[in-house]
């Protein structure tokens, strides 16, 4: 799912057909057209946090990964 900077509405992986629980937040921006305070949010399962994040960092897009349930962030 997709946010569009919004807090997602349901706690549902991001990666495309899966449905599986979520359990990381992934906020990031394309620097190219989002402004710096500008942030999106895809959520992720465990099978698929490494995917997304490894798909937004190819691009070089600024992302931060969490926990979906902490505050707490890992800068990437």
């Amino acid at each position: 799912m997709i946010s569009l900077g919004l807090d997602p509405a349901t706690d549902e992986c991001s990666r495309a057909q899966c449905r599986a629980a979520a359990t990381w937040r992934i906020d990031w921006r394309n620097p190219r057209i989002h402004a710096e305070d500008r942030r999106k949010t895809w959520l992720a399962c465990d099978e698929h946090v490494d995917y997304l994040r490894d798909f937004l960092e190819a691009r070089d897009f600024p992302l931060t990964v969490s926990p979906l349930a902490s505050a707490g962030a890992v800068d990437a």
